[in-house]
């Protein structure tokens, strides 16, 4: 199936979702990253699990700690949610299209707010492991657009200042923070750090910016959270792992589920 018009194939991965799920409309969209997946069990009752490879577009995720699944839920408010597991990495290699191709299949499924999520390494150190913060704003690093023609898109409140408001009341502890999103997929060296924190970054790691501006495009309101899972390179003495994003998540999984949960029901 040919994706030479990313709009038309996200059309097409919609018509898929609603045939799949049953469920002709979805009003709001979460793409979970690591350590997030638990809010999926939380948020409502599952209507549908899809398996990505079965829709338009998706493919099986190929980082560990993402679920490869398209799941729709149905709220207590009777509306219904598109969980979306099969995110796509820019370090993957398959071209910024399929980064942003949940997004756009969101938005044409019917959704008017993308809940944006991500596991980074802290930037300060008062941003410690196991921490969420709200994005109020990001650096792109990637040298990258989503945004293919002169569409000149304004960015100016990317983050919504209502939906984080939103997020505030359900937990008025979270923290704000600009959020960085790198290429990848080798981590950081921490000369990058220490510059990123002086640019004002807070969180760094290798998705979302691209996301969120493609949903921005697409005229949905966005929201944006960061689960810091490790120090930046050169911040503490231990080497960078995957392993240890892996188990900082797996760790945070019920508290972020239930902030999820929460904040969903706001919204």
């Amino acid at each position: 199936m040919t994706n030479n018009d990313p709009k038309a194939l996200a059309q097409q991965a919609a018509t898929r979702i609603a045939e799949l799920s049953g469920v002709a409309k979805h009003d709001i969209a979460l793409t979970l990253g690591s350590g997030w997946g638990k809010a999926a069990e939380l948020i409502g009752e599952t209507v549908a699990v899809m398996d990505a490879a079965e829709v338009p577009g998706f493919r099986s995720s190929g980082v560990v700690g993402h679920s490869g699944t398209l799941t729709s839920i149905r709220l207590a408010n009777g509306k219904h949610a598109l969980i979306i597991g099969a995110r796509t990495h820019l370090y993957e290699g398959h071209g910024v299209r399929s980064v942003v191709h949940g997004v756009r299949a969101a938005a044409a499924a019917g959704a008017e707010i993308m809940v944006l999520t991500n596991g980074a390494g802290g930037l300060k150190l008062e941003h410690t492991p196991g921490r969420p913060i709200i994005i109020n704003d990001h650096l792109n690093m990637t040298a990258l657009s989503p945004i293919e023609g002169a569409n000149f898109v304004d960015l100016t409140n990317l983050y919504d200042a209502e939906l984080r408001e939103a997020a505030r009341s359900v937990d008025p502890t979270l923290a704000e923070g600009v959020y960085v999103q790198m290429p990848g997929p080798h981590y950081e060296t921490p000369a990058e750090v220490r510059y990123l924190a002086q640019a004002g970054g807070d969180a760094v790691g290798m998705s979302t910016t691209l996301e969120a501006i493609a949903a921005r495009e697409a005229g949905m309101r966005v929201l944006g959270f960061s689960l810091i899972t490790n120090p930046g390179a050169g911040l503490a003495a231990d080497p960078l792992s995957h392993a240890e994003v892996i188990e900082v998540g797996k760790a945070s999984e019920g508290a972020l589920g239930e902030l999820l949960a929460g904040v969903v029901a706001k919204l």
